[in-house]
């Protein structure tokens, strides 16, 4: 395999302006640079990407952290996220946590042993250790969907609690008022913002809250199936169902059908982000829907920012608040 020192060989000229013809670095002409990339084409040289990390301090590889890589959510973003690094030519390694908090610490510290250039996170933890862990972390951080208490991050997000406000006040408008809420632990950032935009177009439209009907079903469809299951089986059920998210609506609809229901004729149902092949899914669901692709851009955008400035680091933290549209679909119906 040829080395940069065979290529400066070739080419007539110095090993240090081979390095910064080939990293379009330098005051070099045009016509050398050319020469010596022709060069090294002929004699398929490839830049020792182990060398370049060392001599950078990190490597072209960007970590992708996500709770749960099987929600068509995050099978989305990392889509669109690894399409804007790519053009940058880095590449992603991803990491899933399988919704398990305390693998978060343990997963930042194997990228940053890997030497990433930065990290894109969806994180769970909420609690004061691990922001305080974010807080001293060496490598570039941009936090997407879920934020940390206590850290100063940039921070790519929807408008949470516009999502189920919009849900809640579509479902109210058509005459609900026992409306079941299934939600995230509160102690998650995306969880506590949508219970209260739930509670807010409650409130703002005068319908009493039956706590009963607020319950907790961590993203999970097959809780969600449990929760709904059960509230179906009492004597005063919920005429309307506000899912926080996809996984869950899928699981509701599940439970209304199993049990012998009609969905939108007993129980309408509404859920938060579309669901692959939700176009055949009958009846089709009424969500809200967050910008992915919006969402993934500006993530990708900020956090390659963050590794190509040497002051990048120091920067003030950004925030970036997309706005969900509402989808209206077949599963809702009028009281």
């Amino acid at each position: 395999m040829a080395t940069i020192r065979d290529v400066a060989r070739r080419a007539g000229v110095a090993i240090s302006t081979v390095s910064l013809a080939l990293n379009g670095k330098g005051p070099i002409s045009p016509a050398t640079v050319e020469r010596i990339q022709a060069v090294a084409a002929q004699m398929g040289y490839m830049p020792s990407v182990m060398a370049q990390s060392l001599k950078r301090g990190h490597n072209r590889l960007i970590g992708l952290v996500l709770g749960d890589i099987g929600n068509p959510f995050f099978g989305r973003l990392l889509r669109n996220v690894d399409s804007v690094v790519a053009e940058a030519d880095h590449m992603l390694i991803v990491a899933d946590t399988a919704s398990h908090p305390e693998r978060e610490i343990n997963t930042l510290n194997q990228l940053r042993r890997h030497r990433v250039g930065g990290i894109i996170m969806a994180p769970l933890s909420n609690d004061p250790a691990f922001a305080a862990y974010l807080r001293e972390i060496d490598v570039p951080v941009v936090l997407i969907d879920q934020y940390v208490d206590g850290v100063r991050l940039d921070y790519v997000c929807s408008d949470n609690e516009l999502t189920t406000t919009m849900l809640t006040e579509y479902l109210i408008r058509l005459g609900h008022r026992r409306i079941c809420y299934l939600g995230g632990q509160p102690n998650w950032w995306t969880a506590r913002l949508r219970l209260a935009g739930f509670r807010a177009a409650m409130q703002a439209s005068g319908v009493n809250i039956d706590p009963d009907l607020e319950v907790v079903a961590d993203f999970d469809g097959e809780k969600a199936y449990d929760q709904v299951a059960r509230l179906l089986s009492r004597p005063k059920r919920p005429t309307a169902i506000v899912a926080a998210s996809n996984l869950m609506a899928l699981g509701a609809l599940q439970a209304i059908n199993d049990l012998g229901f009609s969905c939108p004729g007993d129980v309408s149902l509404t859920g938060v982000d579309d669901v692959p092949w939700g176009s055949v899914i009958k009846p089709r669901i009424t969500t809200v829907v967050q910008p992915v692709e919006e969402l993934a851009q500006v993530a990708a955008a900020w956090i390659l920012e963050r590794i190509g400035s040497r002051g990048g680091a120091a920067a003030p933290p950004r925030t970036h608040v997309a706005i969900p549209r509402l989808v209206i679909g077949e599963s809702c119906s009028r009281v």
